[in-house]
């Protein structure tokens, strides 16, 4: 019996050693974000132009790559952060990614803006972390999302919201839809709904909750 059981502890060590190397690659990625906010301080018009620019090339060089042709660099990257889940298919989690700021960075103010794409960069990034490395508790319904995860997305949205707001009563209910929003099911939609929804909350909240 010993025989069997300890080759099986040992390939699922690796094989959790991987997938948590992955999305440290992958989250990386996700958090260097949080240096847009200050690039569009100063070049607003010109960083919006480059991300449209890049989000165009990186959908070419996924539809390339769908199709047999490896476009260089891209497609290592794309292959060395891909989950499991993206096998064979176009991955969307970079172009979502993108979206999600390009639309936060139009639609809202700046502050607001800069609110919505810390919660993407450290609220998702982290969470995802968090949630394989020290994940045990799994919520019901959610796709494998875990306690661990969620507790420490709610606690980088409130941290990273305060840093900007200086509103500890916003920051907490930035920091509660933030995490309802991450624990939902919606795969790479997150990208897109994290920034705009607490970005749009924000600038909703901020004028009459102003002293607290």
């Amino acid at each position: 019996m010993l025989k069997i059981i300890c080759p099986r502890i040992g390939i699922d060590i690796k094989k959790h050693f991987f997938s948590l190397k992955k999305e440290v690659f992958r989250k990386s990625i996700h958090m260097c974000t949080a240096f847009i906010p200050v690039l569009l301080h100063f070049y607003k018009v010109p960083i919006l132009c480059l991300l449209s620019l890049t989000l165009l090339f990186y959908l070419i060089s996924e539809i390339l790559r769908w199709k047999g042709v490896d476009v260089p660099i891209v497609s290592n990257i794309t292959n060395a952060a891909a989950r499991k889940r993206d096998a064979n298919k176009i991955v969307l989690g970079p172009i979502t990614l993108v979206l999600g700021i390009i639309i936060t960075s139009i639609f809202w103010n700046e502050k607001s803006a800069t609110v919505g794409i810390f919660a993407l960069a450290f609220g998702d990034g982290l969470a995802s972390l968090a949630g394989k490395t020290f994940g045990r508790i799994e919520i019901p319904f959610t796709g494998g999302k875990t306690v661990a995860g969620s507790l420490t997305c709610f606690n980088a949205i409130f941290c990273t919201s305060w840093f900007v707001l200086q509103n500890t009563t916003v920051s907490f209910i930035l920091a509660l839809v933030g995490t309802i929003i991450e624990v939902l099911p919606l795969r790479d939609l997150d990208n897109i709904f994290l920034p705009t929804l607490l970005g749009g909350l924000t600038e909703l909240l901020l004028p009459h909750i102003q002293f607290m």
